[in-house]
């Protein structure tokens, strides 16, 4: 794709790896911004649709065996969403560094890049998958609030396999990652579509046996994840394997002493992606345990929202790791596109909130009929969904734009945002729900008013990034 003139230009290759190369200053427009945008973001999405999907195989598969064995392995994947949180520092990083590296010529910082996130993997691989095989019946007591009944012993035969395969689910974060950064997103997709087959041919086998094959119940589950994904990584690696050429540089680069400040860098942008994403999380879990206080019928709703919701708000994060790419890629070759590639991606991701929200709440009684019979949970779930509606909205503004940030070396900006709003949202959904009077439609009233407040906060930021001129003399190198 040209971005026209003499300009920057944006060439897709075969894989759907994108290509900037330098020569001029002409501003990227809205329409290209839009295009380059959806190829890049469309491919992310799918892939964030395939890390939905394994989980969901995993409960169905195991629904037979129990609501004991249902629990264990709805504990045990929310426990994985938190802990890619801990990998986005290593994923994301590589992505906006190469991305800027490729973007600006600096091949030289391509291979110091790559050994500095294979350290990372290293430490994160060792730390949280080590010490979680060690400590896993603890971490079971704390996922099931404690006790060691039927429910417990399952999760932990889940994590003993679970947290040794962590190893390959990090690897495979970094590894698309790399891939990202080098301008092609079709690639992780293709990955997660390969693991999702395998799961789901593996999981019946592992977890009710046939034939030699024992059946393994829960272990099985997870074996079956990890076996998946394994394969999935060793097909993603021989693919790496084959830009080899680009990934080692040029003769003599990537010296030794360059890795310490590739490591700056690239934890220059994914810490405050990874403390991001993990912040969230505990928003979410703070707004669960207030949600809990009004009964069984709410709390069922509002899992079955959040959840619901999981297929737009991922639209969301599609496009941040897509602006994250392309502002990191145009802003090294001299080009000042943020206004636009912000603007753009922000608007994207409003729309989709605004149509994906009405729709869902407009079906709100017919979207939970999916999940459940339970009257009062359909009739908490069709008023939460109204609720949801302007809260989708907020967020598209806050995540859509996130990517500007990102890419253009400004990570810190998108988290004090999040800080800033949960110290707002969480006193206000207590606020609301006990002194206000409005029950539990409080805590959700909160969800909307507090994104809100982080949406006018991303609008003040972005215009002043915008007025400061942004490009490489306006922000810090990624």
């Amino acid at each position: 794709m040209r971005f026209g003139g003499s300009g920057p230009v944006v060439a897709r290759g075969g894989d759907g790896d994108t290509a900037v190369e330098s020569g001029g200053t002409s501003v990227l427009g809205p329409a290209e911004a839009r295009r380059a945008l959806l190829g890049l973001g469309l491919p992310v999405y799918c892939e964030l649709l395939s890390g939905v999907v394994v989980g969901v195989v995993d409960t169905l598969w195991v629904a037979r065996l129990g609501r004991a064995a249902v629990g264990a392995v709805a504990a045990a994947g929310t426990l994985e969403n938190l802990l890619l949180g801990v990998v986005l520092m290593a994923g994301t990083g590589v992505t906006m560094v190469l991305a800027d590296a490729l973007g600006a010529r600096r091949l030289a910082e391509i291979p110091p890049a790559i050994k500095a996130v294979g350290v990372l993997w290293l430490v994160i691989t060792g730390v949280v998958a080590g010490g979680g095989f060690v400590f896993r019946h603890e971490v079971a007591r704390l996922l099931v609030g404690g006790g060691t009944g039927e429910v417990h012993r399952l999760v932990a035969e889940f994590l003993a396999v679970s947290f040794p395969g962590l190893t390959v689910f990090f690897a495979q974060n970094v590894v698309d990652g790399i891939f990202k950064g080098l301008g092609d997103t079709r690639t992780p997709m293709r990955a997660a579509l390969v693991a999702n087959g395998c799961v789901l041919l593996l999981d019946p086998l592992l977890i009710y046996g046939v034939g030699v094959l024992p059946a393994l119940g829960v272990r099985g589950a997870a074996l079956g994840t990890v076996l998946g994904r394994a394969v999935a990584l060793g097909v993603s690696l021989v693919l790496l394997w084959r830009r080899r050429g680009v990934l080692l540089g040029p003769s003599g680069a990537g010296a030794g002493s360059d890795l310490f400040a590739a490591l700056r860098r690239v934890l220059g942008v994914g810490l405050p992606a990874s403390a991001d994403f993990v912040l969230r999380m505990g928003i979410g879990a703070a707004l669960l345990g207030m949600v809990a206080r009004f009964g069984e019928d709410p709390l069922a709703a509002y899992g079955i929202g959040t959840k619901v919701i999981l297929f737009v708000t991922m639209a969301f994060y599609a496009l941040r790791q897509a602006g994250g790419i392309l502002t990191a890629r145009t802003r090294g070759a001299g080009q000042r596109a943020e206004r636009v590639i912000g603007v753009q991606s922000g608007l994207l991701a409003v729309l989709v909130g605004a149509g994906a929200g009405l729709v869902l709440a407009g079906c709100g009684r017919v979207v939970m009929g999916c999940f459940t019979s339970a009257d009062g949970v359909i009739d908490s779930g069709s008023v939460l969904l109204w609720f949801l509606l302007p809260y989708l909205v907020a967020l598209g503004g806050v995540v859509g734009p996130g990517g500007v940030f990102m890419g253009g070396g400004r990570a810190r900006g998108p988290l004090g945002v999040t800080a800033l709003g949960a110290c707002v949202q969480l006193p206000l959904a207590h606020w609301l729900s006990s002194v206000g009077g409005l029950g539990v439609q409080g805590v959700w009233l909160s969800m909307s008013l507090g994104t809100g407040v982080q949406w006018g906060l991303t609008a003040v930021m972005f215009r002043r990034l915008v007025r400061s001129g942004g490009g490489p003399d306006g922000g810090d190198r990624v």
